[in-house]
């Protein structure tokens, strides 16, 4: 099978309040960049299935630097090319341009619909540049438009919630990614007390997922994975190689990868990926082994673990499924949105 390439672009505008990804506000490299990129996409010498860029922000790359990227590698035929965008950063005729490139697949960071909120995160978009950058896109021709919802941020109510759900299902999107806000140590937000008092509670949290995964499979979005929901046909490829263990190629300052049995990770700074004549890969540690296999298919909601794949778990699957965590369909437990909740403890519970 045809592996994933992801390739990281480092480069943002400014850093997200909330973001622990590696990324950096000086875009001068950017040009020396994209050639390392390309030197090290050309010396993988193999096709891929998908490909995926992402971030920091993709779309402060130039059209035709996409585009030479893309031309460095060996794209099969029919191949899901995504890309990140910030809604701030791209116009209609960019989104023309980069789908002459060859991305035919877009996936915005959204966030929210609500000003407020935005700023809080520190996003350096509106609301009303979101709703205009998901109609440029599907204007310029793109029909897989992917956006990214948080929840449970500073000042989010299940009101403004529900306003920034019934926002997203009235535009051309495809799939909707709805990620529970985690605070990472280290960023401005885990120590900005203002905005950690603003965050709704547990169980207003609990109540925001519960009442998001409810809305939006009452809108056509099925929910397939623990926080990813998406019209008929319209999963992300790349994304169900991580949850499947499928291997993939990651290029670019601090990319993941999984080939041949081991995980790795580019250990490079900047400077170095640009002047090294290939990137250097810090081993991680062996993967897709039967517990990681096991963890990654159990995010799947619509797919699930065999109950035969561990001892004993349909009898550990009994006290799952009394307490509504999990379900068994055809062989398989399944996590329910409730169990999503707590996934890790469930994840570990089952293969403990």
């Amino acid at each position: 099978m045809s592996r994933g390439l992801y390739i990281h672009v480092p480069f943002c505008v400014r850093k997200c309040r909330y973001c622990d990804f590696f990324s950096v506000t000086d875009v001068s490299l950017a040009e020396s960049y994209v050639h390392s990129t390309i030197r090290n996409i050309s010396a993988l010498n193999e096709s891929f299935s998908t490909v995926y860029f992402g971030g920091g922000t993709p779309s402060l790359l130039s059209a035709e630097q996409i585009n030479r990227i893309l031309s460095a590698a060996d794209i099969e035929s029919g191949a899901e090319v995504s890309m990140e965008i910030n809604p701030g950063t791209a116009r209609e005729s960019y989104f023309r341009e980069i789908k002459a490139a060859g991305v035919n697949r877009i996936s915005f960071g959204i966030q929210s619909f609500n000003d407020k909120e935005l700023s809080a995160l520190g996003r350096i978009h509106k609301a009303s540049e979101a709703v205009s950058a998901v109609l440029s896109a599907n204007k310029a021709g793109f029909e897989n438009i992917s956006g990214d919802i948080m929840l449970a941020v500073p000042f989010q109510t299940e009101n403004s919630m529900r306003e920034t759900l019934e926002k997203a299902v009235s535009l051309p999107l495809t799939h909707i990614s709805a990620y529970l806000l985690k605070v990472e140590d280290g960023t401005p937000l885990s120590k900005d007390r203002s905005l950690l008092e603003a965050l709704p509670s547990e169980d207003g949290t609990a109540d925001i997922y519960l009442e998001t995964v409810d809305f939006l499979e009452n809108h056509g979005f099925e929910q397939y994975e623990i926080s990813n929901f998406s019209k008929n046909g319209f999963e992300c490829k790349h994304n169900l190689k991580y949850w499947h263990c499928e291997e993939y190629c990651g290029i670019g300052v601090s990319a993941h990868g999984f080939a041949e049995g081991e995980r790795y990770r580019c250990g490079d700074t900047i400077e170095s990926f640009i002047n090294s004549p290939l990137q250097r890969n810090i081993p991680t540690g062996k993967g897709g082994d039967t517990e990681e296999r096991a963890m990654l298919a159990l995010r799947l909601t619509k797919e699930g673990i065999p109950v035969t794949m561990f001892p004993n778990l349909e009898k550990r699957s009994e006290q799952l499924i009394k307490n509504g965590l999990a379900r068994i369909e055809n062989g398989f437990l399944k996590l329910t949105a409730k169990g999503c909740l707590v996934s890790n403890q469930v994840i570990v519970y089952c293969i403990g």
